[in-house]
């Protein structure tokens, strides 16, 4: 196994990063190196193997569905449900409909006609998101539709696992499928329950014990628990997946299990690309290349101009409908299941199910390649397709790292002003506190990668930082400066020395706890002691641009405790004299 492990890992070292370089993608990229090491290449890998690793690889396929679930509030899923049943099931429709009509007049009977034409219409969750996101594009209009089709598509599979059987000859009696719906829609109800209320409870109970790792298995267990859950139903466990992400959406933790589930699904779709790649069976291709390439290009052109007729139906360019068109017009990850229930359910021969297996293997292979030549084609043309608003939410100019009771300040300011923000603090009772007065807090740890991208700290232009600990102040400070140097940070520092460590990490605007609060109220106590307000108010200043000059002046010494502490006695000295200076100038007027 472990040998098999390195394998795997070698050839996606080396085939990403050459594909990559040559713009053709990483998706191709896994494809190429699934091809190289399976048995149809090299034969460093058995198909037996191979067949495993695509059903485990799938795994990333459901990790990718919960995230999207997860940047998907119900109340945006309810704004997209016209894209999602009208687009994608027109696209479903319409697609099924000429598909299953070539195939028919291609001399393949009715029934088995149907079941390519439903199949061939769907496309490919993972391969079209992922490309959709390595291009940044997925806030764009045609990234809206592509995902809304896709959408549609993950649900269609649900009644599409209990149709194929039935247009076999060996399907069960079809009394069978009445109890089935009844199962499946017990079990959806019991996730939207159990979304609601039982995981956050959950998680809640996690996060007050402070272990990260636990939290880690945490996400991993709600996601993979779901998904399971679903499956056991009949439903499809990328579709679960998705109903998990969606209810937790509005959640505190929704940055925190972005940040956890993000590197399993990366890994896990490159895992599903290789698996693919393997199983193409260059044998079969060589024995009819001609009607596999034939069937290939009609499948691509079909879903090609369906699609692009759709998107100019609703108002796309000529571009982005082009866009659309290309990204979805594979055959999907699906067709490996639902044509091998055709085949033990007898509704199709197997020899044709193997066929077919590799078209949409091969139609996979063209959309990177497709996309790239498109790219190149019209390089020299702007597209109009501008972003449309972004799938999680509007992108928020300000981060609050913290939100006790400096970050909670802050954030009142804001809010009164109408500026958005995103405020993450990894005390969850601080969280499940503030939260009865109305804020919304994200529960995660400010000095993790992850999590501040999962927060938008790649949009962002401000952060707040206000943690209360010193070690995750300067651990995030460290972060933002080598991964996000645009923006600008504003930071709470505990005392001077927690000040010069800020600065040290490229924070230049420091304010200091407790320094202001204290110099108000020794005003009050100069107007206490007598002195006018005019005279109290220049004391106060006088001291503060004077401590603030040598803040910023001694930075460069702060390592060296003697020269401080003599530096520290010298501006005592100096003070003296200033106040002295202006006693007397005070006495002279």
């Amino acid at each position: 196994m472990i040998a098999e492990t390195i394998i795997f890992l070698a050839a996606a070292v080396i085939a990403v990063p050459i594909f990559k370089k040559l713009g053709l993608g990483a998706v191709l990229g896994y494809l190429a190196a699934g091809v190289a090491i399976g048995p149809y290449g090299l034969g460093l890998i058995g198909g037996e193997d191979g067949e495993e690793i695509l059903h485990f690889g799938e795994l990333g396929v459901v990790f990718l569905l919960f995230i999207i679930g997860l940047e998907l509030r119900p109340s945006r899923l309810w704004a997209l449900r016209r894209s999602i049943f009208g687009f994608g099931g027109a696209q479903l429709t319409i697609t099924a409909i000429v598909l299953a009509g070539t195939a028919w007049l291609w001399g393949i009977e009715a029934k088995p006609a149907l079941i390519v034409g439903l199949v061939l219409a769907l496309s490919s969750t993972a391969f079209a998101l992922q490309l959709i996101a390595e291009r940044g594009e997925m806030s764009t209009h045609y990234g809206r539709s592509s995902f809304a089709t896709l959408l549609f598509q993950d649900i269609a599979v649900v009644p599409l696992l209990a149709l194929i059987p039935l247009l076999g000859t060996a399907s069960d009696d079809s009394s069978s499928a009445g109890m089935q719906a009844l199962q499946a829609a017990a079990v959806v109800l019991a996730v939207i329950f159990g979304g609601r209320y039982l995981l956050r409870f959950v998680l809640s109970a996690v996060a007050r014990s402070g272990v990260r790792e636990v939290l880690t298995a945490t996400a991993l267990l709600t996601v993979l628990g779901t998904a399971v859950l679903v499956e056991y139903a009949g439903l499809s466990m990328a579709l679960g997946a998705f109903m998990a992400g969606v209810l937790l959406a509005d959640s505190e933790f929704r940055h925190q299990l972005e940040a956890d589930i993000e590197p399993f699904k990366g890994l896990l779709l490159g895992l599903f690309f290789i698996a693919v790649g393997m199983t193409l069976n260059l044998g079969l291709l060589g024995s009819q290349p001609g009607a596999i390439a034939a069937a290939v290009v009609v499948l691509v052109s079909v879903k090609f101009a369906v699609l692009f007729g759709l998107a100019k139906f609703v108002g796309l360019d000529n571009n982005s409908a082009s866009k659309l068109g290309l990204v979805l017009s594979q055959g999907g990850e699906f067709a490996f299941v639902l044509f091998g229930i055709a085949v033990t359910a007898g509704a199709m021969p197997a020899g044709l199910a193997a066929t077919l297996i590799v078209v949409v293997s091969l139609s996979m292979v063209t959309t990177p390649l497709l996309l790239a030549l498109a790219d190149w084609l019209s390089r020299e043309e702007e597209s109009s397709d501008e972003p449309h608003e972004p799938m999680p939410e509007e992108t928020v100019p300000v981060l609050i790292a913290g939100f006790g009771r400096f970050g909670q300040i802050a954030a009142r300011v804001l809010r009164a002003k109408n500026i958005p923000f995103t405020a993450v603090d990894k005390n969850h009772e601080q969280i499940n506190f503030v939260s009865r007065y109305g804020n919304k807090v994200y529960y995660g740890d400010s000095a993790r990668l992850d999590l501040l991208e999962a927060a938008g700290a790649g949009e962002a232009k401000i952060l707040i930082l206000a943690v209360d600990n010193e070690q995750q102040s300067l651990l995030t400070a460290e972060l933002i400066r080598e991964h996000f140097p645009n923006i600008t940070v504003y930071a709470r520092a505990r005392d001077r020395h927690h000040a010069y460590e800020l600065m040290d990490r490229g924070v230049e605007h420091i304010q200091r706890d407790t320094f202001l609060s204290a110099l108000d109220i020794t005003e009050r106590v100069l107007l206490g002691l007598g002195y006018d307000a005019e005279q109290a108010a220049r004391s106060i200043k006088r001291f503060r641009d004077h401590d603030e000059h040598r803040l910023y002046e001694h930075r460069d010494l702060h390592t060296d405790d003697e020269k401080m502490q003599d530096l520290a006695k010298e501006a005592a000295l100096e003070l003296e004299e200033m106040f002295e200076r202006d006693r007397l100038e005070h006495i002279g007027d």
